[in-house]
């Protein structure tokens, strides 16, 4: 691959998605783009397709290779710290300060394959006596369509179940078909699925109580990062909850949050510190 073709994926791929790929990653663009090379008609090489990429005409071929250069890496329970988070701290200060509305809408806003808003949605089943006659809306979003599918379609293989997700939980939310493993009906029914580029607008979706963004943010630059973390705020009520990868800060790129104490990668908008927005119950746990 010539110098030239890189530098104009690169920032073709950057323009698109906020994705950085750095000098010397030529390796990971081939190893991404090799399948969709293999994959399409007339193509025997990653010249040619960067040639038919830099046609404005193939929009759709441009489209396969900033999906192809996502990252959709995700598994059940991933990290399991956040779920813990969630939980123990963001459950019971929502189940306090929502008793009057008993609304929940969490925004899962890279949701990739869709494990991870089925795992909050496994979190709140398992509270289903404390979330009784509430509405929980799940609203995960992923720049990639086709990795969406697979999210709503909730078809897991039996790999993938096998990572991270407790054997109790398989057996109490899954149902076996062949090889491979469905979520059921109603906990696929708790998630709703949209397109989305986090580079993009995305006020329409409203106020949120909680907002996971793992693992995104590490794939931008520091301007970008400032810009989602900025708009993410505006869509975060005042008292909801940020989360972050663990990779991941607010360090440098937000002065609207503020870490919630000794909880790595949990955030509160700063007011007058966590305490002043989080509910007392939140921070002793779950009470009953």
């Amino acid at each position: 691959m010539n110098p030239s073709d890189y530098k104009y994926v690169q920032e073709y791929v950057k323009e698109q998605s906020g994705i950085v790929l750095s000098e010397g990653k030529e390796y990971l663009l081939e190893s991404r783009l090799s399948p969709l090379v293999r994959n399409t008609d007339g193509m025997s090489s990653i010249d040619d397709l960067i040639q038919a990429m830099r046609d404005p005409a193939n929009q759709h071929l441009r489209d396969m290779v900033v999906e192809a250069m996502t990252t959709n890496e995700s598994f059940f329970f991933r990290d399991k710290t956040p779920f813990n988070h969630f939980n123990e701290i963001m459950a019971p200060a929502m189940l306090e300060g929502r008793d009057a509305q008993k609304r929940l809408r969490i925004w899962c806003a890279a949701a990739s394959s869709g494990q991870e808003p089925y795992s909050l949605g496994m979190c709140i089943k398992e509270m289903a006596d404390k979330f009784a006659n509430w509405q929980i809306d799940i609203l995960g979003t992923d720049l990639s369509l086709e990795i969406l599918e697979k999210a709503k379609s909730g078809m897991y293989s039996q790999f993938e179940v096998q990572r991270g997700l407790p054997i109790q939980m398989l057996m109490k939310y899954f149902t076996q078909l062949g090889e491979s493993w469905q979520v059921n009906a109603e906990l696929r029914g708790m998630v709703d699925y949209k397109a989305n580029n986090l580079l993009k607008d995305f006020s329409s979706y409203g106020k949120f109580d909680i907002i996971f963004c793992r693992n995104v943010l590490i794939y931008f630059d520091e301007e970008t990062k400032r810009d989602i973390l900025a708009r993410l705020a505006k869509q975060l009520e005042p008292d909801g909850f940020l989360i972050l990868g663990a990779a991941e800060t607010v360090i440098g790129l937000s002065d609207t949050f503020t870490r919630f104490p000794n909880k790595a990668g949990l955030y509160v908008i700063d007011s007058k510190g966590a305490e002043a927005v989080v509910p007392v119950a939140a921070v002793t746990g779950m009470a009953g």
